[in-house]
């Protein structure tokens, strides 16, 4: 007789019959199971039948998924996934229009299971629904589910991106570009293209040449967000993909047709609140749109290119306008040595040959790009920052060349200017979407700010990387409330003044204050075990609330969700796949799949998971690595996550951790603990303020010679 842990007891339905109640062997072949189930209703065949899970996501049972069946599982029989793939491939291509619509609404539903994808694949599916988009003959439900099915077919990567022909990408590009389309057709017709453009770069030429960016625009006018995230996701696309030579000629053609205007007032500015997906689409055109910096910022000045050094004349020109019309004539000497103290006067470090401080890279070229912007748009701001500073004598110069340098370098750190868009990152800031020069003016506000910082600061040259230190803080502080626009970043920054921001860290010195004296660190050991305990309860608490994750896929956008919690009693992870993601808590009831904690063998993060190991999962994001962790179970059982930001993966690691007994090793356990130790020393030493703490406890006096003194109550 097999053990315990191999027999699953479950309910098997079939329509007209009474659910039927089995141990599974989990050590039988399956076709055995399924042979003994069919015999039991007196089933011929058995070979056609297959048993499915009977819940929303009616995926079949395989070898490979058998040990995902848990106790108490209700399983379907069902056709066989060979039986139902032949059926509905003949049903698509019946005459009768419901029978077809019915056949393809099933197919889309049933092609989100792999196994019924493989089958319908191994009998040409895919070319049968390309041949029936192709043929234009289908409308409304018809073609929508057929282009629904499609999508998720495709989804599994069974079969490559570049089999398709170009009438069939023209036909799917015909759809995006009709004015008047079905909604759900032209949402499938988006995700089509979108995956087309990213996963070949034979189609992106295709795609590029049948879409137009004046086409996709329409489609954010609307009001549907789905549609407008869909849209901003092809031109997305359709950027990261373009050779670098076509980029900048892509971006100039999205100025023409106002891309960032159209994004601000109907995206960003709409009633609608901004859902994640449109949040990491927006944060991805916000960096691919800085990313065109990257060439200015990595070209060297060429010191012997008169059209650079123009440049440089003109901020001459236009800081000392009237000197420099009294200078044009003299002998070549006093020109140089006028035009070295006009230079000196610009802060520029090398004051004989500027064209040397742009040398550098990065920021290069962009540097001096950014200074010119200044000197032309903000005239007035740049003259009186430049005589202003030129004109003292007490060492307290800010230098305007130097500072804008280091500050264009810093803002590309910033805004991470090169950097390819993270998976999962959602951070776009709505202020880089009101300019069309929305860098240079970003630039602008920042050079008039560090030259107000370096007043306060009274800074000399020797303070300058302290200056730059403060501006940063003032920058990234400002940035953080994410500012609607480029006059509520300034009035943000205007509010973080020098003596604001040593306020700020003074306060935050004191938080994270540590007393070191040996009765306050003795007392803190005392106390830490408490802290801990309480930490641990919020991390369980926390499971039993559950969070949603997204389910791993192999294309980039994942918009399928499931849900993990902890049972009330601590024994058993309840999950199952969801729909959409949830706005509140899923009830346990709802979520079919469970894992008692008993189970558990270990938690294994980062590289050592099995979704991280394999080939191309989710090309091995840096940032995909440092949220994904996985439960393994039983002898090579896994159940894998990616967490959707780094607090809920130090919540889930530190609870699951706690669950087996084991140490809360995460950085947000030990950033609580700081806080709540730090904030419980002070309450229990609140009445010693003032007070000096000795580092030793006083001794202890010798005994009395008598007692006399001791009153007798009786």
């Amino acid at each position: 007789m097999p053990p315990p842990a191999d027999i699953v007891k479950v309910a098997i339905e079939w329509p007209g019959a009474f659910p039927k109640l089995m141990e599974i062997d989990q050590k039988k072949p399956l076709s055995a199971i399924i042979k003994e189930v069919c015999e039991g209703w007196n089933l011929p065949s058995p070979e056609t039948y297959a048993l499915q899970n009977a819940d929303s996501t009616n995926f079949y049972i395989t070898e490979k998924n058998r040990n995902n069946i848990k106790n108490g599982s209700i399983l379907r029989l069902t056709t066989s996934a060979a039986q139902m793939a032949l059926q509905l491939h003949e049903r698509i291509q019946s005459t009768s229009m419901d029978m077809k619509l019915d056949g393809l609404k099933d197919l889309a539903n049933s092609s989100r299971d792999i196994t019924f994808a493989q089958e319908f694949i191994n009998l040409d599916g895919i070319s049968l629904l390309t041949q029936m988009v192709e043929s234009g003959t289908d409308f409304g439900d018809l073609l929508s589910f057929t282009l629904t099915a499609f999508v998720e077919l495709m989804d599994h990567g069974i079969v490559s991106w570049d089999t398709f022909s170009v009438a069939f990408i023209k036909k799917i590009a015909s759809y995006v570009s009709k004015s008047a389309m079905d909604t759900a057709v032209l949402q499938r017709s988006l995700a089509i293209l979108e995956s087309m453009v990213l996963n070949s770069q034979d189609l992106y030429q295709k795609v590029a040449q049948e879409i137009t960016i004046g086409q996709l625009i329409p489609h954010l006018q609307g009001t549907d967000q789905d549609i407008q995230t869909y849209t901003i996701a092809v031109i997305n696309a359709l950027f990261l993909k373009a050779p670098e030579e076509k980029r900048q000629e892509m971006a100039h053609i999205l100025a023409q047709k106002q891309l960032r205007s159209i994004i601000l007032s109907n995206v960003i500015r709409s009633n609608k609140p901004i859902n994640d997906e449109m949040a990491h689409q927006l944060y991805v055109l916000q960096v691919l749109t800085f990313n065109l910096l990257e060439d200015r910022m990595m070209t060297k000045m060429d010191p012997q290119d008169q059209a650079q050094r123009d440049i440089i004349f003109e901020l001459r020109r236009i800081a000392f306008d009237v000197e420099c019309e009294s200078n044009n004539s003299g002998s070549i000497e006093k020109r140089k040595s006028m035009y070295t103290r006009d230079y000196k006067k610009l802060g520029f470090i090398n004051h004989v040959n500027p064209a040397v401080d742009f040398t550098q890279i990065p920021p290069g070229m962009l540097a001096l790009d950014n200074m010119l912007y200044f000197a032309r748009q903000h005239q007035d701001a740049y003259i009186r920052i430049v005589l202003e500073n030129s004109s003292r004598e007490d060492k307290h110069e800010c230098p305007f060349g130097r500072s804008s340098i280091e500050l264009t370098k810093m803002l590309c750190e910033i805004l991470k200017v090169g950097e390819l868009p993270s998976e999962n990152c959602h951070d776009f800031h709505p202020m880089f979407f009101t300019h069309d020069r929305s860098f240079e003016e970003f630039f602008c506000i920042c050079i008039q700010l560090l030259n107000k910082t370096w007043k306060e600061m009274r800074a000399t040259s020797e303070d300058f990387n302290k200056v730059m230190q403060v501006v940063k803080e003032q920058i990234t502080r400002a940035l953080t409330i994410k500012p609607n626009s480029l006059d509520q970043f300034k009035s943000r920054l205007q509010n973080l003044s020098y003596t604001e921001i040593l306020k700020l860290r003074q306060s935050e010195r004191m938080n994270q204050e540590d007393f070191q004296s040996r009765p306050i660190l003795e007392l803190r050991e005392k106390i830490q075990p408490e802290i801990m305990e309480l930490i641990k309860q919020q991390r369980l608490n926390r499971l039993c609330e559950g969070s949603s994750f997204r389910k791993i896929s192999s294309r980039r956008r994942q918009d399928k969700f499931w849900y993990c919690r902890l049972s009330p009693n601590h024994k058993v992870l309840h999950y199952g796949d969801l729909d959409e993601n949830p706005q509140g808590e899923v009830p346990h009831d709802s979520l079919q799949e469970k894992l008692p904690v008993a189970d558990i063998k270990a938690v294994v993060t980062g590289k050592d998971c099995p979704h991280m190991k394999e080939k191309g999962a989710l090309k091995q994001n840096k940032e995909v690595l440092e949220l994904a962790f996985s439960v393994l179970y039983e002898s090579d059982e896994y159940l894998n996550f990616i967490a959707p930001d780094k607090h809920e993966y130090c919540v889930w690691t530190d609870g699951l951790n706690a669950l087996l007994g084991k140490e809360m090793t995460s950085e947000f356990t030990r950033s609580d603990m700081d806080t709540l130790l730090n904030m419980e020393m002070k309450l229990r030493l609140l009445d010693l303020e003032n007070i000096q703490i000795p580092d030793v406890p006083p001794p202890i006096p010798k005994e009395p010679s008598n007692y006399d003194f001791v009153y007798d109550c009786n």
